[in-house]
Protein backbone atom coordinates (compact mmCIF):
# COMPACT_ATOMS: atom_id res chain seq x y z
CA UNK A 1 0.00 0.00 0.00
CA UNK A 2 2.94 2.08 0.63
CA UNK A 3 4.13 2.11 -2.79
CA UNK A 4 1.07 4.11 -3.77
CA UNK A 5 2.56 7.15 -2.19
CA UNK A 6 5.05 6.86 -6.19
CA UNK A 7 1.18 7.88 -7.59
CA UNK A 8 1.16 10.99 -5.36
CA UNK A 9 4.84 11.68 -6.43
CA UNK A 10 3.83 11.47 -9.71
CA UNK A 11 1.34 14.01 -10.32
CA UNK A 12 3.48 16.04 -8.06
CA UNK A 13 5.92 15.67 -11.12
CA UNK A 14 3.70 15.98 -13.32
CA UNK A 15 2.42 19.36 -12.11
CA UNK A 16 6.15 20.89 -11.36
CA UNK A 17 7.00 19.77 -15.33
CA UNK A 18 3.51 22.09 -15.74
CA UNK A 19 4.54 24.70 -14.04
CA UNK A 20 8.24 25.05 -15.54
CA UNK A 21 6.20 25.69 -18.76
CA UNK A 22 3.86 28.06 -17.40
CA UNK A 23 6.88 30.18 -15.50
CA UNK A 24 8.97 30.49 -18.66
CA UNK A 25 5.75 31.00 -20.46
CA UNK A 26 5.41 34.43 -18.16
CA UNK A 27 9.57 35.27 -18.84
CA UNK A 28 10.78 33.57 -15.72
CA UNK A 29 14.77 32.61 -16.26
CA UNK A 30 16.03 29.17 -15.62
CA UNK A 31 18.20 30.27 -12.25
CA UNK A 32 15.13 31.54 -10.95
CA UNK A 33 13.37 28.32 -11.95
CA UNK A 34 15.66 25.83 -10.19
CA UNK A 35 16.42 28.84 -7.27
CA UNK A 36 12.64 28.08 -6.26
CA UNK A 37 12.84 24.46 -6.78
CA UNK A 38 15.64 24.51 -3.88
CA UNK A 39 13.96 26.95 -1.47
CA UNK A 40 11.28 24.89 -0.40
CA UNK A 41 13.16 22.36 0.55
CA UNK A 42 16.09 23.83 2.29
CA UNK A 43 13.90 25.74 4.46
CA UNK A 44 11.34 22.60 5.38
CA UNK A 45 14.21 20.33 5.63
CA UNK A 46 16.23 22.24 7.65
CA UNK A 47 13.62 23.03 10.18
CA UNK A 48 12.61 19.53 10.50
CA UNK A 49 16.09 18.28 11.04
CA UNK A 50 16.58 21.14 13.93
CA UNK A 51 13.13 20.25 15.51
CA UNK A 52 14.41 16.46 16.04
CA UNK A 53 18.17 16.91 16.75
CA UNK A 54 19.44 15.46 13.37
CA UNK A 55 22.99 16.19 12.12
CA UNK A 56 23.17 17.41 8.37
CA UNK A 57 26.73 16.43 8.50
CA UNK A 58 26.82 14.06 5.55
CA UNK A 59 28.42 10.27 5.79
CA UNK A 60 30.35 10.73 2.70
CA UNK A 61 31.16 14.13 0.91
CA UNK A 62 32.30 12.21 -2.39
CA UNK A 63 29.74 10.72 -2.83
CA UNK A 64 26.97 13.80 -2.15
CA UNK A 65 29.07 15.45 -4.62
CA UNK A 66 28.74 13.10 -6.87
CA UNK A 67 25.65 12.79 -6.60
CA UNK A 68 24.69 16.76 -6.88
CA UNK A 69 27.23 17.09 -9.55
CA UNK A 70 25.08 15.16 -12.40
CA UNK A 71 21.88 15.66 -10.25
CA UNK A 72 22.08 19.47 -10.57
CA UNK A 73 23.06 19.13 -14.09
CA UNK A 74 20.30 16.64 -14.88
CA UNK A 75 17.78 19.32 -13.45
CA UNK A 76 18.88 21.90 -15.37
CA UNK A 77 18.99 20.57 -18.66
CA UNK A 78 15.68 18.55 -18.19
CA UNK A 79 14.44 21.98 -16.71
CA UNK A 80 15.36 23.91 -20.16
CA UNK A 81 14.01 21.21 -22.67
CA UNK A 82 10.53 21.16 -20.63
CA UNK A 83 10.34 24.81 -21.20
CA UNK A 84 10.76 24.00 -25.06
CA UNK A 85 9.32 20.95 -25.74
CA UNK A 86 5.59 20.06 -25.42
CA UNK A 87 5.41 18.55 -21.63
CA UNK A 88 4.37 14.53 -22.72
CA UNK A 89 7.94 14.69 -24.75
CA UNK A 90 10.41 16.28 -22.62
CA UNK A 91 8.99 14.20 -19.43
CA UNK A 92 9.14 10.46 -21.79
CA UNK A 93 12.92 12.00 -22.46
CA UNK A 94 13.66 12.42 -18.43
CA UNK A 95 12.70 9.39 -17.87
CA UNK A 96 14.87 7.72 -20.01
CA UNK A 97 17.48 7.00 -17.04
CA UNK A 98 16.84 3.37 -16.88
CA UNK A 99 17.95 2.97 -20.36
CA UNK A 100 20.91 4.54 -20.24
CA UNK A 101 21.86 2.45 -16.39
CA UNK A 102 20.84 -0.96 -18.65
CA UNK A 103 23.61 0.41 -21.24
CA UNK A 104 25.93 0.92 -18.70
CA UNK A 105 25.02 -2.50 -17.05
CA UNK A 106 25.17 -4.39 -20.33
CA UNK A 107 29.13 -3.09 -21.09
CA UNK A 108 30.59 -2.31 -17.42
CA UNK A 109 28.31 -3.86 -15.08
CA UNK A 110 29.44 -7.93 -16.38
CA UNK A 111 25.84 -8.56 -17.80
CA UNK A 112 26.68 -8.15 -21.35
CA UNK A 113 24.89 -11.65 -22.29
CA UNK A 114 21.99 -10.84 -20.19
CA UNK A 115 19.01 -10.93 -23.23
CA UNK A 116 16.44 -9.48 -20.75
CA UNK A 117 18.53 -6.32 -20.30
CA UNK A 118 19.56 -6.07 -23.80
CA UNK A 119 15.65 -6.65 -24.71
CA UNK A 120 14.97 -3.58 -22.71
CA UNK A 121 17.56 -1.46 -23.90
CA UNK A 122 16.28 -2.35 -27.39
CA UNK A 123 13.12 -1.50 -26.83
CA UNK A 124 14.18 2.20 -24.91
CA UNK A 125 15.86 2.87 -27.90
CA UNK A 126 13.14 2.61 -30.62
CA UNK A 127 11.26 4.26 -28.08
CA UNK A 128 13.08 7.60 -27.88
CA UNK A 129 13.44 7.55 -31.82
CA UNK A 130 9.34 6.99 -32.06
CA UNK A 131 9.12 9.70 -29.43
CA UNK A 132 11.38 12.13 -30.67
CA UNK A 133 10.56 12.09 -34.69
CA UNK A 134 6.64 12.81 -34.79
CA UNK A 135 6.87 15.08 -31.85
CA UNK A 136 9.52 17.57 -32.60
CA UNK A 137 10.81 19.97 -35.21
CA UNK A 138 13.97 20.86 -36.56
CA UNK A 139 13.98 23.90 -33.99
CA UNK A 140 13.25 21.59 -30.92
CA UNK A 141 15.70 18.87 -31.86
CA UNK A 142 18.81 20.49 -29.55
CA UNK A 143 16.46 21.33 -26.95
CA UNK A 144 15.58 17.35 -27.21
CA UNK A 145 18.82 16.43 -26.94
CA UNK A 146 19.34 18.22 -23.63
CA UNK A 147 16.44 16.15 -22.35
CA UNK A 148 18.21 12.70 -23.51
CA UNK A 149 21.54 14.36 -22.00
CA UNK A 150 19.13 15.06 -18.52
CA UNK A 151 18.25 11.24 -18.69
CA UNK A 152 21.51 9.98 -18.95
CA UNK A 153 22.87 12.40 -15.99
CA UNK A 154 20.11 11.41 -13.77
CA UNK A 155 21.42 7.83 -14.33
CA UNK A 156 24.51 8.53 -12.89
CA UNK A 157 22.49 10.47 -9.79
CA UNK A 158 20.29 7.13 -9.46
CA UNK A 159 23.53 5.18 -9.19
CA UNK A 160 25.03 7.38 -7.11
CA UNK A 161 21.63 7.56 -4.55
CA UNK A 162 21.83 3.80 -4.29
CA UNK A 163 25.18 4.25 -2.97
CA UNK A 164 24.42 6.75 -0.65
CA UNK A 165 22.29 4.12 0.80
CA UNK A 166 24.36 1.59 1.02
CA UNK A 167 26.64 3.93 2.95
CA UNK A 168 23.80 4.50 5.23
CA UNK A 169 22.96 7.75 4.48
CA UNK A 170 19.12 8.89 5.18
CA UNK A 171 16.58 9.80 2.46
CA UNK A 172 16.60 12.98 3.91
CA UNK A 173 19.55 14.14 4.59
CA UNK A 174 20.36 12.93 0.43
CA UNK A 175 17.45 15.57 -0.31
CA UNK A 176 18.62 18.13 2.03
CA UNK A 177 22.01 18.59 0.84
CA UNK A 178 20.40 18.23 -3.32
CA UNK A 179 18.37 21.00 -2.76
CA UNK A 180 20.96 22.91 -0.79
CA UNK A 181 23.30 22.78 -3.92
CA UNK A 182 20.82 23.44 -6.52
CA UNK A 183 19.99 26.35 -4.47
CA UNK A 184 23.44 27.72 -4.86
CA UNK A 185 23.57 27.11 -8.11
CA UNK A 186 20.68 28.69 -8.95
CA UNK A 187 22.24 31.61 -7.09
CA UNK A 188 25.20 32.07 -8.71
CA UNK A 189 23.63 31.88 -12.42
CA UNK A 190 21.09 34.90 -11.05
CA UNK A 191 24.22 36.37 -10.03
CA UNK A 192 25.78 36.32 -13.08
CA UNK A 193 22.22 36.41 -15.45
CA UNK A 194 20.37 39.25 -13.14
CA UNK A 195 16.56 38.48 -11.68
CA UNK A 196 14.33 38.40 -14.55
CA UNK A 197 11.28 41.07 -13.86
CA UNK A 198 8.28 39.01 -13.72
CA UNK A 199 5.20 39.26 -12.68
CA UNK A 200 2.32 37.37 -10.48
CA UNK A 201 1.79 34.63 -12.77
CA UNK A 202 5.19 33.64 -12.83
CA UNK A 203 5.77 34.20 -9.48
CA UNK A 204 2.70 31.65 -8.56
CA UNK A 205 4.43 29.15 -11.02
CA UNK A 206 7.48 29.51 -9.20
CA UNK A 207 6.03 28.60 -6.11
CA UNK A 208 4.43 26.28 -7.47
CA UNK A 209 7.68 24.28 -8.67
CA UNK A 210 8.77 24.27 -5.51
CA UNK A 211 5.92 23.13 -3.18
CA UNK A 212 5.11 20.09 -6.12
CA UNK A 213 8.89 19.44 -6.36
CA UNK A 214 9.44 19.13 -2.43
CA UNK A 215 5.66 16.85 -2.43
CA UNK A 216 6.79 14.98 -4.91
CA UNK A 217 10.27 14.51 -3.37
CA UNK A 218 8.83 13.30 0.01
CA UNK A 219 6.43 10.89 -1.56
CA UNK A 220 8.50 9.30 -3.50
CA UNK A 221 11.18 8.84 -0.76
CA UNK A 222 8.22 7.35 1.11
CA UNK A 223 7.39 5.27 -1.45
CA UNK A 224 10.32 3.99 -2.16
CA UNK A 225 11.51 3.93 1.41
CA UNK A 226 8.35 1.45 3.03
CA UNK A 227 6.87 0.15 -0.09
CA UNK A 228 7.75 -2.50 -2.60
CA UNK A 229 10.96 -1.56 -4.87
CA UNK A 230 9.81 -3.14 -7.35
CA UNK A 231 5.92 -1.62 -7.47
CA UNK A 232 7.02 1.82 -6.61
CA UNK A 233 9.56 1.45 -9.98
CA UNK A 234 7.05 0.91 -11.64
CA UNK A 235 4.23 3.23 -10.54
CA UNK A 236 6.65 5.80 -11.49
CA UNK A 237 6.52 5.83 -15.28
CA UNK A 238 2.93 6.78 -14.39
CA UNK A 239 4.46 10.87 -14.30
CA UNK A 240 4.67 10.99 -17.99
CA UNK A 241 1.10 10.10 -18.51
CA UNK A 242 -0.11 12.58 -16.24
CA UNK A 243 1.91 15.29 -17.85
CA UNK A 244 0.47 13.77 -21.41
CA UNK A 245 -2.62 14.23 -19.77
CA UNK A 246 -1.77 17.77 -18.60
CA UNK A 247 -0.22 18.75 -21.56
CA UNK A 248 -3.50 17.69 -23.73
CA UNK A 249 -5.53 19.45 -21.53
CA UNK A 250 -4.05 23.10 -20.96
CA UNK A 251 -1.63 23.14 -24.51
CA UNK A 252 -3.36 21.16 -26.77
CA UNK A 253 -0.65 18.65 -27.14
CA UNK A 254 -1.90 15.40 -28.23
CA UNK A 255 0.82 13.56 -29.15
CA UNK A 256 0.30 11.22 -32.54
CA UNK A 257 -0.18 7.24 -32.35
CA UNK A 258 3.68 6.55 -33.04
CA UNK A 259 4.36 9.15 -30.21
CA UNK A 260 2.15 7.33 -27.64
CA UNK A 261 4.32 3.93 -28.74
CA UNK A 262 7.16 5.58 -28.22
CA UNK A 263 5.83 6.61 -24.52
CA UNK A 264 4.70 2.82 -24.16
CA UNK A 265 8.12 1.97 -25.23
CA UNK A 266 10.06 3.80 -22.81
CA UNK A 267 8.04 2.61 -20.31
CA UNK A 268 8.05 -0.99 -21.08
CA UNK A 269 11.98 -0.13 -21.10
CA UNK A 270 12.04 1.00 -17.98
CA UNK A 271 9.59 -1.71 -16.22
CA UNK A 272 12.12 -4.40 -17.14
CA UNK A 273 15.12 -2.62 -16.46
CA UNK A 274 13.53 -2.51 -12.62
CA UNK A 275 12.61 -5.53 -12.17
CA UNK A 276 16.14 -6.88 -13.52
CA UNK A 277 17.82 -5.00 -11.74
CA UNK A 278 15.68 -5.88 -8.36
CA UNK A 279 15.90 -9.85 -9.08
CA UNK A 280 19.54 -8.74 -9.26
CA UNK A 281 19.50 -7.06 -6.15
CA UNK A 282 17.60 -9.77 -4.58
CA UNK A 283 20.07 -12.75 -5.56
CA UNK A 284 23.11 -10.90 -3.99
CA UNK A 285 20.90 -9.91 -0.74
CA UNK A 286 20.14 -13.96 -0.99
CA UNK A 287 23.94 -14.59 -1.37
CA UNK A 288 25.32 -12.15 1.33
CA UNK A 289 22.46 -13.85 3.54
CA UNK A 290 24.04 -17.57 2.63
CA UNK A 291 27.38 -16.37 2.87
CA UNK A 292 26.88 -14.96 6.69
CA UNK A 293 24.97 -18.38 8.15
CA UNK A 294 27.96 -20.25 6.65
Amino acid sequence: MQSLWMLVACVMFALMGAGVKVAADYDANMPQIILFRGIPSVILLWAWAHKHKRSLRPSSWKAHLLRNGFGVSSMWLGFTALSMLPLSTAISLNYTAPLFIGVWMLFFGGTQRDPIRILAVALGFIGVVAVLRPSINEEQLPYAMLGLTAGAFAAVAMLQIRQLGRLGEPEWRTVFIFSCCVCVVGAVALAVLGWAAIGWEAYAALVGIGLFGLFGQLAMTRAFGLGSALLTAVLQYSTIIFAALIGIVFWGDLPDPIAWAGMVLIILSGLISAWRTYSEDRIMRGQTTESAAK
